[in-house]
């Protein structure tokens, strides 16, 4: 089995990928913060360097590097607003001039002899986090261009000028190589965390939609209550009147028309009352047993040329009857609907309880779950749809179903278990395990989402 979502995911799966698609900013604040960090940070060293230590520092030069980027920060805080959200190639320029200037301030002093020299990793990172891959790649070759140029021509390591300090070049090849690791590898794993960070922020904000628009359907029925309620009055009013106006008018044609008026405010106020029926608290279906919650959500997938068996266990006790609840009508729903997309003849959704658990498992004959994507089960935007279009293939796709399937169940304190069937057979098995006191405590949505 091969998940993708179901129909009724369509609107989630559209804001998920603008979600996931938006273009990644940084706030010009942010950045001016780090790049006055580094000045005051760079003239502390030059101050301690050159007066606490009193090593020889080329300190001209090195102050005129800090004071045009002090200028530079207070350009920008003059002429732009500091909360502005900078493009990604206006953060990244702002991020390279950092390591530029870092250059120059380690030429002046001893090249990657200098243990600064290990700052070059800092502008990466940030972009790691919060900019685009390309632009992190863009700035780490740039750092590590800096740190090989730097190899080769800076000037010497301020030291004590009567012990001078002479680093042998294989030390300095050792330091070079450890700069260009650090740059890829943190910076490689800062991006992955950052990224599942983000996608987990995007499919979760989705499934609050999904949750959002199930609950707005829930509150329709009392709408339509509150709607019956306002119109009853005006209607028997209508009503009321057009009754005389037929007994008292003479005129066969007017009558005639009295007599509509009469029988279609009637019929109105018979569908109102059949409205506040359906909406009263208490109504048939507001509570359903297990039996009943299974057929539901089988019921639209019966008809696509897969068989459904469907295999209730007999039990010692009653049977679970629990709230119609949204959540877990789209969660089951969803799982069936992807083990029906995938199975090649039948799908088995079997259920058995006892007093202190119900348990649904849901299978089919299809190909199974990849073994790669096995455990990864129910993480967002992990997906490999069937290309329908074509009769073959694969189509990547977001991936959001499933996730949010399984985080509504989860929701509802059930667990769910991916697995595949064992060999020789073939095909894809979810279990679904609920407590039984909390399936039955469920009332709403709203305890849902809470």
């Amino acid at each position: 089995m091969i998940w993708k979502a179901p129909p009724l995911a369509d609107m989630t799966e559209i804001a998920a990928s603008d979600f996931r698609h938006a273009q990644r900013h940084i706030r010009l604040d942010t950045i001016l913060r780090l790049r006055w960090l580094a000045v005051l940070g760079q003239l502390a060293a030059i101050f301690i360097v050159a007066q606490g230590l009193e090593f020889n520092v080329e300190i001209v030069p090195c102050v005129s590097i800090i004071a045009l980027s002090a200028a530079l920060n207070l350009a920008l805080q003059t002429a732009a607003n500091p909360m502005q959200r900078l493009e990604p190639m206006q953060a990244a320029g702002l991020l390279a001039l950092n390591i530029v200037e870092l250059a120059g301030l380690l030429y002046f002093t001893g090249g990657l002899q200098n243990p600064f020299s290990f700052l070059f990793l800092a502008p990466v990172l940030i972009s790691a986090t919060a900019l685009p891959a390309r632009f992190t790649f863009g700035l780490g070759v740039l750092a590590v261009a800096c740190a090989s140029v730097l190899f080769f021509f800076h000037l010497p390591l301020p030291w004590d000028s009567d012990d001078p300090l002479v680093l042998p070049p294989i030390y300095l090849v050792g330091v070079w190589l450890s700069i260009v690791l650090a740059i890829g590898v943190t910076s490689l794993y800062s991006f992955q965390v950052t990224e599942e960070a983000r996608k987990l922020a995007d499919a979760l904000a989705a499934t609050e939609l999904v949750l959002t628009r199930e609950q707005h359907l829930t509150q329709l029925d009392g709408l339509a209550a509150a709607a019956a309620h306002e119109l009853g009055t005006p209607l028997a009013t209508i009503f009321l009147i057009s009754r005389e106006l037929e007994k008292t008018v003479k005129d066969a044609n007017f009558a005639a028309d009295l007599k509509t008026l009469r029988e279609q405010t009637q019929r109105c106020r018979d569908i109102l009352s059949k409205i506040t029926q359906l909406s009263s608290t208490g109504a048939p279906f507001d509570r359903m047993k297990l039996s009943e919650l299974i057929e539901e959500v089988v019921a639209p997938h019966r008809d696509f040329g897969v068989e459904i068996k469907v295999r209730i266990a007999v039990a010692a006790v009653s049977e679970p009857v629990g709230s119609r609840n949204p959540a877990i009508l789209y969660g089951v729903g969803n799982i069936v609907e992807n083990a029906v997309d995938f199975a090649h003849t039948t799908v088995e959704v079997n259920a058995w309880w006892n007093k202190d658990t119900i348990e649904l498992l849901i299978s089919d004959d299809g190909p199974g779950i990849p073994p790669d994507i096995l455990n990864r089960i129910g993480e967002p935007y992990l997906s490999r749809r069937r290309n329908t279009d074509d009769g073959g293939g694969e189509q990547r796709g977001l991936g959001l179903g499933v996730f949010i399937a399984r985080t509504l169940l989860e929701r509802t304190g059930a667990k769910v278990l991916f697995t595949n069937r064992i060999f020789p057979e073939h095909g894809a098995v979810v279990q679904i395990t609920w407590p039984r006191q909390r399936f039955e405590a469920i009332e709403s949505l709203e305890e849902t989402i809470g």
